[in-house]
């Protein structure tokens, strides 16, 4: 049973971009205003929140049968850049979301199972995992099968080549959370990116001296053998099958191939594989990956040991040292999974539970629902400019935090519970304006009291037995370092970008990060991938996660609020129009979605606003009253399913 995909209507988003402001003041039913301002007065009256129903028969059909006051020039449209996310450009993807639903009465509803969900990215990778827990595996197995499958189909992040983490809650409680994160290569030092005039090169980001050791396939070979009941081979059997006999490229990969040609294109194999040769893939052409297929048969037969240790590993091995990389045999013989014990908090009635340390995505997410929990910031309603003006002060602080404090808690002490300490965050609460920005430049990590207690991609998974597993893993950037490791099939991470290269200078996405964060030898670099648990009562209630860089955390959070103080149905609230604030760049980033009216009055506050195409590809799984919601984000080419 497959979920719709989206299908942008261009005539539809051609007609109604702007829509005139509608005549109701927003989708609250008793809307309180956050604060008795000219500014909420105002935005009260004005306020255009994108979901709503249109009576398609009565709009206009086209820009020219539009009444002149709702034409819009192109050189009054508001500024769209390209989203951080590489190869996604989904124009005004939120709005055309926005026209086919409803906070009201939601014209989307979720998938919807009695027994078991997968929510992945990729229509194989989904199916996949679905057939492995028809087959009688748990969800431990299906997330072994999922992410193998996505290797083949999702080559810009599925991988092999690089690594994540895994957080588990069994049908019995108990969690666990595997942190199979790539790692610095024992020769990496603090300043190899840094030229001889002390500025960054790019050699953290693209070519062999950007990888990290990967750890993916250990990380999986671990789940398998400590929480998994399916025979390894078994689990990776589908991933073969697609490398091997191929599968159709979708209109999305081809135009993401096409987009990463320039990082592609130095590199042979991967200017084979992934570009025929300059020619490049059209959708529907077939995608056969046999060098890939053979990877995958070795280490379906020979499990982990191959990629770290057999032939698999002396191959790599010895292309690193062709072409000027630093891993060694020895440091993939020495990699090892880290099992953790989960972060976990509470926000209202529900149970938190999400990525520890070297992930700076569950603080996070705990720190700004913190800060937000008590402000009353939810009654001016979702999409308005005083919701997102508090959430986005709230991101602000947190990610002058991160800056300051995160990092592998196996090199440097991370002040965890000092951060999410309640007085802590009454005080970062009481710091923000209700109507002004905090100008990031004024606005330093702060003080929290030592109390003792790229591109990525994500999928949920939910068995029958209860047990919940989320997965997020990565290659860092979109197709990592644009290096497929030469005969082995599969692209090489570049997540050595992820470290502070040079502590205060901004990284691949942005981020500004300190000292704690800095390069050293076996250390694993500070990342956002959130994989999330909510339970309500005990109860399992949300499985979630994202990819998207910095904007991981933004995308989980927000989805989150959607939920929990805007009361929307699980695929509105991962539909809904997203916004991203990191301190610095001191931008306040959205999706074309959020509506102009609220966008003004955020400038109006201080805030710099710039539009985005797409933040984030959240796969999620609610179960609410027996049954399993699956929503898969319509801004990618996912799928949720079930039975």
């Amino acid at each position: 049973m497959r979920a719709a995909h989206f299908r942008p209507n261009r005539e539809r988003e051609r007609a109604v971009w702007p829509a005139p402001p509608p005549k109701t003041q927003n989708y609250r039913t008793n809307p309180i205003p956050f604060s008795d301002t000219a500014s909420e007065r105002i935005e009260k009256e004005r306020l255009s929140l994108v979901f709503r129903r249109e009576p398609a028969p009565t709009r206009p059909k086209t820009l020219r049968q539009m009444p002149r006051k709702h034409r819009q020039g192109k050189r009054r449209r508001p500024p769209i850049v390209q989203s951080f996310e590489m190869g996604r450009t989904l124009p005004l993807v939120a709005l055309l979301i926005a026209l086919g639903s409803s906070h009201v009465a939601s014209a989307r509803q979720p998938m919807r199972a009695h027994h078991a969900m997968v929510v992945s990215r990729e229509v194989h990778a989904t199916d996949a995992g679905l057939a492995v827990l028809r087959s009688g595996g748990n969800a431990v197995d299906a997330a072994i099968a999922v992410g193998f499958a996505l290797a083949v189909t999702h080559p810009a992040a599925g991988n092999i080549g690089g690594g994540g983490f895994m957080l588990i809650r069994f049908a019995g409680g108990r969690t666990t959370f595997l942190d199979f994160r790539e790692r610095a290569p024992e020769k990496a030092s603090r300043d190899m990116y840094l030229g001889p005039d002390g500025a960054l090169t790019r050699d953290s980001v693209s070519g062999y001296r950007a990888v990290g050791v990967p750890g993916t396939v250990r990380g999986f070979e671990f789940a398998s053998k400590n929480y998994g009941r399916k025979p390894w081979a078994q689990l990776l059997a589908p991933a073969i099958g697609l490398a091997s006999k191929g599968f159709p490229v979708s209109r999305e990969l081809a135009r993401s191939l096409q987009n990463a040609r320039p990082q592609l294109e130095p590199f042979p194999d991967s200017r084979r594989i992934f570009l025929k040769q300059g020619a490049l893939y059209a959708p529907g052409e077939q995608l056969v990956q046999p060098e890939l297929a053979a990877t995958l048969e070795r280490i379906s037969s020979a499990g982990a040991r191959d990629f770290y240790e057999g032939e698999t590993a002396r191959r790599l091995a010895q292309a690193m040292a062709q072409h000027g990389g630093l891993i060694t045999l020895a440091d993939l013989k020495d990699y090892q999974v880290v099992e953790r014990q989960p972060l976990t908090g509470r926000y209202r009635e529900y149970d938190i539970v999400t990525a520890p340390p070297p992930s700076s995505g569950g603080v996070g997410i705990l720190e700004i629902l913190g800060i937000l929990e008590g402000t009353g910031y939810a009654k001016s309603g979702p999409g308005s400019a005083a919701s997102i003006h508090y959430t986005v002060e709230a991101m602000r602080r947190y990610f002058a935090d991160r800056s300051e404090y995160l990092a592998d808690p196996d090199f440097v002490r991370v002040p965890v519970a000092g951060l999410l300490h309640k007085p802590y965050l009454a005080g970062l609460r009481k710091s923000i304006d209700p109507e002004r920005a905090t100008p990031s430049a004024r606005l330093r990590p702060g003080t929290p009291p030592l109390v003792e207690s790229s591109e990525t991609t994500h999928y949920s998974i939910v068995d029958a037995e209860g047990n919940a597993v989320a997965v997020t893993y990565t290659l860092n950037a979109g197709y990592g370092s644009g290096v497929t490791a030469p005969g082995l099939g599969f692209l090489l991470n570049n997540e050595m970008d992820d470290f502070a290269a040079k502590p205060g200078a901004p990284n691949y996405f942005g981020l500004v990060q300190g000292e704690a964060n800095a390069i050293q030898p076996r250390k694993r670099p500070l990342s956002s991938m959130t994989p999330t648990i909510l339970l309500r009562a005990g109860r399992l209630y949300l499985v979630i996660g994202s990819p998207g860089g910095p904007r991981i955390i933004s995308s989980v959070l927000e989805v989150i609020q959607n939920l929990l103080d805007f009361g929307m149905n699980l695929q509105d609230a991962v539909d809904w129009p997203r916004f991203h604030h990191q301190w610095l760049p001191d931008t306040l980033y959205v999706e074309p979605g959020v509506s102009p009216e609220a966008a003004a009055l955020l400038a109006a506050r201080g805030h710099r606003v710039e539009r985005t195409r797409s933040m984030g590809e959240v796969a999620a799984i609610l179960i609410d009253a027996g049954w399993l919601q699956g929503a898969a984000d319509p801004r990618t080419e996912g799928q949720a399913a079930g039975y």
